[in-house]
């Protein structure tokens, strides 16, 4: 169906095109400053390290439903090989293929595009199979460190994991915020967490990816008006998955990555993390989450560290 008319509504109040210029290429993440990354540094008080990927494996997330994103495919191409000759030092190697969303990743803001465009108003015909993508590529993120807020949607509502189909809305996140106790503010990275990924941790992929909780349409203002950086949840899917309005798939994406340049992450194990900062009563953490650099790259696989 055409986009109606409440997604160009939202769109026209959060579209960040030409904030930090024409030839911008990475969007929010220009919020995070020298002067929020020193901040974010002085959230550190134990030293204690959360880490927040899931780990990469053959029979890991994808479960074939979107095509072409396959599980780790990882393959010994040397073991003990003594390559200068017999009794020198050996060498094993391995190689991988996968996609790059399979994972813990960050949608890059050449992941999606609508009515022709991608962020910042660029073709969307810029990006192509040979070349992959001439803007916005996920190279272009660089070493995202930042602070991080938990809202904890979850926890702040009084149960383990969000109900199926649960969608996130303002109001949630407005109660995650005050369980968190701090205001996200400018070059904030918010980690929201669902519960959902409990689903897979216990061995229900299925179940994991659909039906599931996942933000709002109405969310990207929220993020908007507090000048968060970059978002990332505990589902496949990031938004409610099936989709608030009926046949209105992925408006969330495009209202994060093309009109706000706003990265969002997915399948972040926000468990642990959830535990940790209930049990130190904060939610606030120095996050570390750069990208792996592939020159083009609509996505990228991260493995995140929270440090308390």
């Amino acid at each position: 169906m055409p986009l109606p008319a409440e997604f160009h509504e939202i769109a026209a109040r959060v579209n960040n095109w030409g904030r930090w210029g024409a030839a911008d290429e990475i969007g929010t993440l220009n919020l995070i400053t020298d002067a929020v990354v020193r901040e974010a540094a002085a959230t550190v008080r134990t030293g204690r390290r959360v880490a927040l990927a899931v780990p990469l494996r053959q029979d890991g997330i994808q479960t074939g439903m979107i095509t072409g994103r396959v599980n780790p495919l990882h393959t010994m191409i040397a073991v003990n090989f003594e390559m200068f000759g017999p009794g020198t030092v050996a060498t094993s190697d391995d190689a991988v293929t996968m996609g790059l969303q399979a994972g813990t990743h960050w949608d890059g803001l050449a992941h999606v595009s609508h009515s022709g465009r991608i962020y910042n108003g660029r073709p969307a015909d810029s990006i192509t199979t040979h070349h992959r993508a001439a803007f916005s590529g996920i190279e272009k993120a660089g070493p995202i460190v930042s602070r991080g807020v938990l809202l904890d949607v979850a926890r702040a509502r009084g149960v383990g994991r969000l109900p199926e189909g649960h969608t996130v809305t303002p109001e949630d996140l407005d109660v995650a915020e005050e369980l968190a106790g701090t205001k996200v503010r400018p070059g904030d990275i918010t980690l929201v967490r669902t519960g959902q990924i409990q689903r897979y941790l216990a061995g229900e992929k299925e179940a994991y990816a659909f039906p599931s909780p996942g933000l709002s349409l109405r969310t990207p203002e929220w993020f908007h008006a507090r000048d968060v950086a970059a978002v990332a949840n505990d589902t496949l899917t990031f938004e409610v998955f099936p989709p608030e309005i009926e046949n209105l798939w992925m408006p969330v994406h495009a209202l994060d990555l093309v009109e706000m340049g706003m990265l969002q992450g997915q399948n972040w194990n926000l468990e642990e993390l959830s535990e940790a900062c209930a049990e130190e009563g904060r939610y606030a953490f120095l996050l570390s989450a750069p990208p792996e650099p592939f020159v083009g790259g609509a996505g990228a696989p991260v493995a995140p560290v929270a440090i308390l």
